[in-house]
């Protein structure tokens, strides 16, 4: 949408903390760990160490979950909700 019938709305980040299982599995033949967040659909990552690949995870799911700018019509407002 062009600017005069939109508003665009800055990203902002999450400020809860949430809990996610993670699924990790060491490749005997490379060596490598696979993590892998059934909760989150294609977010998955990998490390050469099971520390490396918690790490990777964690990244992956934050920019997962990391709210992007969108474009609103000037009739719509933005709302949250809060999942307990």
């Amino acid at each position: 949408m062009g600017q005069l019938g939109s508003r665009r709305l800055r990203q902002r980040l999450y400020t809860v903390g949430m809990t996610f299982r993670v699924v990790l599995e060491h490749d005997p033949e490379t060596g490598d760990y696979s993590a892998v967040c059934p909760e989150l659909p294609g977010c998955a990552s990998a490390g050469e160490t099971e520390e490396e690949a918690r790490a990777n995870i964690r990244e992956a799911i934050e920019l997962y979950l990391a709210p992007g700018d969108i474009e609103l019509p000037e009739d719509a407002k933005r709302a949250e909700v809060t999942i307990v």
